[in-house]
């Protein structure tokens, strides 16, 4: 049975970490502190920038947006 935690965009972050070397937070940070603020500018930065793939750049931006209430 998968825990809470480990539904939605939240359930990439194991795989984000262990992928990109760098965890949620400060993949969080770097989002709020960008510039952008669109959803689809963000995760498109986020792959043209630091090189994420579509889904995890995805997840990362619609969790902090949740998060921010953006």
């Amino acid at each position: 049975m998968a825990t809470a935690a480990a539904k939605g965009p939240a359930g990439y972050f194991p795989s984000i970490e262990k992928k990109y070397g760098r965890p949620i937070a400060e993949w969080k940070e770097i989002i709020r502190t960008s510039p952008l603020s669109r959803h689809m500018e963000l995760v498109n930065w986020l792959k043209a920038e630091h090189g994420l793939g579509h889904g995890h750049a995805n997840a990362l931006v619609a969790h902090t947006l949740a998060e921010t209430g953006s």
